[in-house]
Formats: structure tokens, sequence, C-alpha cells
């Protein structure tokens, strides 16, 4: 059974070639939606182009010297491909980046209302919406005077959330969130995420390697390789898929493989075919 997708999503990505220094073909023909109030997964292997594809959306690339040389991006009906960084973030699509980018020599709670840099609607509204970050995670408001170059991986984590949960936005674009962090503290941060995702609204699109992970959070998918989206479907659909669950899950019809297993394998690639 297919998933529920409307008629006019959130974000509408269609068909977008995406080229750096002028001749580097990193993206080709990359088409995806992400529904008002939806999680969706981008999943593939490190190189796929899924940082890319998020870059594209929320118009970092020029920093790069990139540049999306065809197809269209639309939010809220309105194409973006065109306008800045800062003008993308007004719209309210807000991009965690990979790595967990603080200022480090600025405290936890300084790192969280720079996030709040765009907004005009006064300091009261502002504290309010801080405090609520303290509310998702306690843990900011215990550390709320100390250094961000001084704590732990995860909490710089939640902080970069926490930041980017200040600037209001309509969609959060993630970057690898699990990347270098403990098990358990992976799953407390995709929890949390799954709640403000359910409990205010915001969208969210998750760049993963992790796709066991992300499709556990996730209503539906895309699998992404060598610059292209492969595949895609509902998150079921994708975790039941043999070849989303040989390669990216590391199981087979006989049980599980290591990824040292699996990565030596032929791919069949039958989505190709």
């Amino acid at each position: 059974m297919s998933a529920e997708r409307p008629s006019t999503p959130l974000l509408r990505v269609n068909n977008i070639e995406v080229i750096y220094e002028h001749v580097i073909l990193v993206l080709k023909g990359v088409s995806l939606e992400v529904p008002e109030g939806g999680i969706v997964a981008l999943l593939g292997a490190n190189g796929a182009g899924k940082s890319t594809t998020l870059k594209a959306i929320s118009n970092l690339l020029r920093a790069e010297r990139g540049e999306v040389t065809k197809g269209t991006i639309d939010f809220r009906g309105k194409r973006i491909d065109g306008i800045d960084a800062a003008q993308v973030v007004e719209e309210g699509i807000i991009q965690v980046m990979e790595g967990r980018r603080c200022f480090e020599h600025l405290t936890v709670e300084e790192n969280l209302l720079t996030g709040a840099y765009t907004r005009r609607d006064g300091r009261a509204e502002i504290m309010q919406d801080l405090e609520r970050v303290y509310h998702y995670f306690p843990r900011l408001q215990e550390l709320r005077h100390a250094k961000a170059g001084y704590i732990s991986g995860g909490e710089q984590q939640m902080t970069v959330i926490g930041r980017a949960l200040m600037a209001r936005p309509r969609l959060m674009l993630l970057d690898e969130p699990s990347m270098g962090l403990a098990p358990l503290l992976v799953r407390e941060i995709f929890s949390i995420i799954e709640r403000l995702n359910r409990e205010t609204g915001v969208a969210i699109l998750l760049a993963e390697q992790n796709a066991a992970l992300a499709l556990q959070y996730a209503r539906y998918g895309y699998v992404m390789e060598n610059g292209r989206v492969v595949l895609d479907g509902d998150a079921e659909t994708l975790r039941n898929n043999e070849d989303v669950r040989e390669f990216y899950l590391g199981l087979t019809e006989v049980g599980k493989k290591s990824y040292r297993e699996v990565k030596h394998y032929r791919r069949r690639k039958r989505w190709l075919s």
C-alpha cells in the first residue's frame, strides 16, 4: 500500500541537477517531496548526494561554488531555488548541518539565541521559545552558561537542533544527526525529533546513513546512489524491500549480515534495471 501524498506538498524538489565548479555533475534529476508536518528520510551511503540535496534546498551551495542548473525547488507553492540562503531561512527552512557546528566560544544559551536572529516579533516571544527549547532539551537548561566547545557531542547536537527551533521553522533539514554519537544517545535525540514533529508540526527532511533507524521514525523515504534517487516509498515498503534490506539494513532472507560482508556483495541494483 502506498503512502498518502498530498496534491500540494510543503516542499517539492523537481528533477534538479547540481554542478560544482561549473564542471562536476553531482546531482542528476533528483525529485522528492515533503508533506506538511511529515518526516521524510533521505537515505544512502556516504557520497550518495544527500548533503548536496539539502544544500540545494537551503541554497548553501553557492558558498561551495555549486549551483542548481536544472529543475526547480518549490516551498509552500513558491519557487525558491533562485533566492539566497538568508531568504530561504526567512521563508521557514532551516538546515542543521552535519558535524554539530556550534559556535564553540559562545555559551549554550547564546548559541540558541543566535537562531532567532531573523525574527522581528520581540524579546518576549523569543524568550518564550527559548523556554520551549529547554522543555524539549532539559539538559541544555542545565548547561545554559557552559561554553559550547566544552560540552559533549550529544549535547552539541541538541544545541544545534534547539538553535534551529528558535527560528520557528516550517521545515527542518537534518544532515546526519546520528553521526559519531553513541546508540543510546542517538535514540534519545531521534525520540525528541519525533516528539517535536508531533507536537509542533514542523516538517523534517532527514538525511541519514543509518537507514534502519531513520525508517523507524520517517513515514516516507528516498534512497540515493551516485547522485540519483534510485528508489522511494513509504517506510514499511522500504523496510521490506529486498535490496534495501540487504544493502542498507544489512539483512537477507537468512538473517543479519555485517556491513563488512554486505559491502563486498555485487549489487544487483534491480531498481535501475
